[in-house]
């Protein structure tokens, strides 16, 4: 059965599940609770080591080539151009198509959500650079940063670093193969997932002041991750059949959307733009690096949108173009810094936008509190689509990779 196959059916019986379970019910809270953060776990329990191994070998094989930087630069601009026009085609269609105002509701005191910039860019250096592999495993850039620098090392003198990079190399595989294992009872995993997804989302309709929002992002999202970037897919050159990468995404799409975590979805989707597209090593790791770490695009654009419906829910006096330009511009910045919030990018994005904004809109955030699983499965979604597919542009566009038949699609 195909990968993606298991993970629908899946989530599809979680969803079932979920819609029967009481919403209002402390106790199945808790315990599904308790059972998503175990099966977050169990998605990300693989996914340093992969990062890791496979990341020092294609720095070292992009380095020997001599096409690292060159690769490096394609991704960043390909990155910038897809910020840019996701985030601003987000906004044009919440202000042509505004959701209904949301009721303010009051809270007692605010989160403490914060992006944390200067702490995320020391925790790149620490003291020790091993201690970066001991990790609880949710910010990943420190360890892709150890892992460049070990693949530089390895380009030392080749009498004596051959050895290391033969373990390094077979290291990356047997991960790469662990990680295939555990992709295969994920089907599992995702009706627990999507079960208190379901949960949530149900409480989220009874509310009935957040459907227009939900139906706007629900709709645009998959225009946008189903129509619009597939077929971006057919200015490359040569030609390619975007529905094709289309069906080779759903499988990571899948993982995304339920459980609102990229490092969740990173092994899931390292197999699948392999496997499927047959990106080599070198480009596929790296490319799905950056676009992980600096490209949360999905994220940042359900948090402008977002933003916009709470400041015409607090104020009737309207949103100014140079408003529009100001969270435009905001929620891009942002989105180059949510490489530590894995699982909550959306509304992390959210609450920085409301905070940074001022002009009374710092708890603006709080009134979509009971929607913030959905604005997260949203972004995530979109995140990892946007990943799935420039990943593959970039291999194509520099011959590093392979073409194969549908037939043979996990």
């Amino acid at each position: 059965m195909k990968v993606w196959i298991k993970l629908l059916a899946g989530s599809a019986l979680g969803v079932v599940l979920g819609f029967f379970l009481p919403a209002n019910s402390e106790r199945v809270l808790s315990v599904l609770v308790w059972l998503e953060g175990l099966a977050l776990n169990i998605g990300r329990y693989t996914v340093i080591p992969i990062l890791v191994f496979s990341l020092t070998v294609a720095v070292y094989e992009l380095r020997q080539d001599g096409q690292f930087w060159r690769l490096i630069f394609k991704n960043f601009w390909m990155i910038a151009g897809v910020t840019v026009f996701v985030i601003a085609l987000g906004i044009f269609v919440t202000m042509i198509f505004p959701p209904a105002r949301i009721p303010i509701l009051i809270e007692e005191q605010l989160e403490a959500i914060s992006l944390d910039v200067a702490g995320n860019i020391t925790d790149v250096f620490p003291s020790n650079m091993l201690s970066v592999l001991a990790g609880e495993g949710v910010y990943l850039f420190p360890a892709c940063v150890f892992a460049f620098f070990l693949g530089i090392g390895l380009s030392y003198d080749r009498n004596y670093t051959k050895p290391v990079l033969a373990l390094t190399d077979s290291l990356s595989r047997i991960f790469y193969h662990v990680a295939s294992l555990f992709s295969e009872i994920l089907g599992f995993i995702m009706i627990i997932l999507s079960c208190y997804w379901a949960v949530r989302f149900n409480a989220a309709l009874k509310a009935d002041v957040f459907r227009d929002i939900i139906v706007l992002l629900a709709v645009f999202s998959v225009v946008l991750g189903f129509g619009i970037f597939p077929l971006f897919l057919y200015l490359l050159r040569p030609k390619t059949n975007p529905w094709k990468i289309l069906y080779g995404s759903l499988g990571p799409a899948i993982a995304a959307f339920f459980s609102g975590d990229i490092n969740f979805s990173m092994p899931v989707l390292i197999r699948h733009t392999k496997e499927n597209f047959g990106i080599r090593r070198r480009s596929n790791t790296v490319s799905l690096v950056l676009f992980t770490t600096f490209c949360r695009a999905g994220s940042a654009m359900v948090a402008a949108a977002a933003f916009i419906v709470i400041i015409k829910s607090y104020s009737s006096l309207g949103i100014t173009a140079m408003d529009v330009f100001s969270i435009g511009v905001r929620a891009a910045g942002i989105s180059f810094l949510l490489a530590r919030r894995p699982g909550d990018g959306a509304y992390t994005a959210l609450a920085a936008l409301c905070m940074g904004y001022g002009k009374g809109f710092e708890a603006g955030y709080l009134i979509l509190k009971p929607l913030a699983f959905y604005l997260i499965a949203i972004g995530t979604f979109l995140d990892i689509i946007i990943a799935s597919y420039a990943t593959y542009a970039v291999a194509r566009i520099s011959g590093l990779h392979k073409e194969d038949s549908v037939v043979r699609f996990i």
